[in-house]
């Protein structure tokens, strides 16, 4: 396996990949970044060993399968190799050119994109048959879904390839085909925006909406505390990216998701969103 990007979802998919039992080649811009990377995935390994969800010779095991570079040609052995690098088409097609020419013929070559096109990402390449879509969710080592995302140029082989990878991780895969926000963010972001219109509109409190769709929906949380958990700049980046291509209402960012995005208040990660968070 390869991994381009070992940033948050990056990282957890490579320690995805090492905790199965394959060996994994990480590659980042520079090794200090790579390195950086990898202490994350071992932190997170460790405190499943605190946890006792895995044993301290298990997480060692998995640690050493982890190869660093910062060399594309280092990933010419892999079988597949999955992008997960920042979330714009030139950049990504970009390294798909250099990961046709670097990589064997008959290697998977796979993107994380949650909002891009993939058959945009594919034009890249003279191959494309063998480019697909494999759209993890964050945090990639506890959310169950994967998304395996078929072009209409994608071959059947590497799409079964993608599938299988998925169950081998420990992941449920489900097949779609490359239309905008495939199937979850093509459902759950309008939705989020429609959650945030009616917090304007109802006059009513964040903890408040929240509540009435954990209570009265069954959601296990609350709009706003998911918009926190994503990232306001994520989820207004991947809505206006869903705005571009389909040009439905609905798909906009609302301006208080927007307003917020450009103030810093980026939820969890900022320590300030829709709620505060201490450490």
């Amino acid at each position: 396996m390869g991994v381009v990007g070992l940033g948050a979802m990056g990282g957890g998919i490579a320690q995805l990949c090492v905790e199965a039992g394959i060996e994994t080649v990480g590659r980042e811009v520079s090794l200090e970044l790579a390195e950086k990377g990898r202490d994350r995935i071992a932190h997170f390994l460790t405190r499943k060993v605190e946890k006792g969800q895995l044993g301290q010779d298990a997480r060692d095991a998995a640690v050493g399968r982890l190869t660093l570079t910062a060399d594309l040609g280092d990933l010419a052995d892999c079988d597949l190799v999955i992008e997960a690098i920042v979330e714009a088409l030139e950049p990504k097609q970009e390294l798909f050119r250099e990961l046709e020419r670097v990589c064997r013929p008959d290697a998977v070559l796979a993107t994380n994109t949650s909002a891009l096109s993939v058959t945009e990402i594919a034009s890249a390449t003279t191959s494309p048959e063998r480019v697909v879509g494999m759209h993890f969710f964050n945090p990639a080592p506890l959310m169950p879904l994967v998304e395996i995302v078929r072009t209409e140029l994608s071959a059947d082989e590497a799409v079964n390839a993608a599938f299988a990878l998925g169950e081998r991780i420990g992941k449920h895969p489900i097949r779609c085909h490359d239309t905008p926000g495939f199937v979850v963010n093509r459902v759950l972001i309008p939705v989020l925006n429609d959650c945030i219109r009616v917090l304007d509109e109802a006059r009513v409190t964040v903890e408040d909406l929240d509540a009435g769709m954990k209570h009265g929906v069954g959601w296990p949380m609350g709009p706003c505390e998911l918009i926190d958990l994503i990232g306001v700049d994520v989820h207004v980046h991947a809505s206006e990216a869903l705005w571009e291509k389909l040009r439905e209402p609905r798909m906009a960012a609302p301006p208080r998701l927007v307003a917020m995005a450009n103030a810093g208040l980026l939820g969890r990660k900022s320590g300030r969103g829709f709620y505060r968070y201490d450490g």
